[in-house]
């Protein structure tokens, strides 16, 4: 008896891979929906009601400790970081919908949680203030009870660091484009739990998805809105992909 359940243990172990494909993040929402915006509420609910796995968001904090969902560091001519909430509470999206803050989006999130949140904390010029929103962030985001529901990434080391000291119940991905990189052991080494990487710069060096993945970090690559880029990290082991066209994307991951 002990047999056959070693057996069927290790079947189910083998079917499970089997299945296992490339997971879709939605950059800045499924914001491609009519009638929604990016980083907007409704970006996020359309992700949600959509099943993909993860909604990314960018993050910024104001001056009174606020912390805002925005891509830019400014919004309609208001500079964010030394802006009051006050200031910029009643700014609207191309949509109509205020620009939201981050404690809107936990109260969304937790309707659905099966969509993960993907929060970019914004790389900062100044050290403390990357700091200063890191805290911020974590905080609001254990008030909500939230940590399994969000995922961080940052093109900023700083940042990452400050978030490993931070939690422990929340993964942490590196951002990087053509600057900064970092190999996938040095990564490992220093303590993060992901690869982020542009595309274009993973396709240069496709040896490390899996150089990664052995290591035991996970690997995204961000933002793949062609579907022959998108077959083509699929078909090397890609854990994740963040794009502007999730449906199409996950029309892919699933041929």
């Amino acid at each position: 008896m002990k047999k056959i359940i070693s057996i069927t243990a290790v079947l189910l172990l083998v079917s499970f891979a089997m299945v296992a494909k490339t997971q879709i993040i939605a950059h800045r929402g499924y914001w491609k929906k009519a009638g929604s915006a990016q980083n907007s509420v409704s970006s996020l609910k359309n992700a949600q009601e959509n099943a993909f796995y993860g909604s990314e968001l960018d993050v910024h904090i104001t001056v009174d400790n606020v912390v805002v969902v925005c891509h830019d560091d400014s919004i309609q001519h208001h500079d964010i970081n030394t802006s009051t909430y006050a200031e910029l509470k009643d700014l609207k999206l191309g949509n109509g919908e205020v620009m939201p803050t981050l404690e809107a989006y936990l109260k969304q999130e937790r309707k659905n949680t099966q969509t993960k949140l993907i929060i970019e904390i914004k790389y900062k010029k100044d050290a403390e203030l990357e700091k200063k929103t890191a805290k911020s962030v974590v905080d609001l985001v254990k008030k909500f009870g939230m940590e399994k529901d969000v995922e961080y990434i940052s093109f900023s080391m700083n940042i990452c660091k400050e978030l490993l000291l931070l939690t422990h119940n929340s993964p942490v991905a590196y951002l990087a484009y053509k600057d900064l990189v970092f190999s996938p052991k040095e990564l490992k080494e220093i303590g993060v739990s992901g690869l982020d990487y542009h595309y274009a710069l993973l396709f240069q060096k496709p040896e490390w998805i899996a150089e990664a993945k052995a290591l035991g970090l996970t690997t995204n690559a961000w933002t793949v809105n062609n579907a022959a880029d998108m077959q083509k990290l699929i078909d090397l082991d890609i854990d994740f992909i963040t794009t502007d066209e999730p449906v199409k994307a996950t029309e892919v991951a699933n041929k």
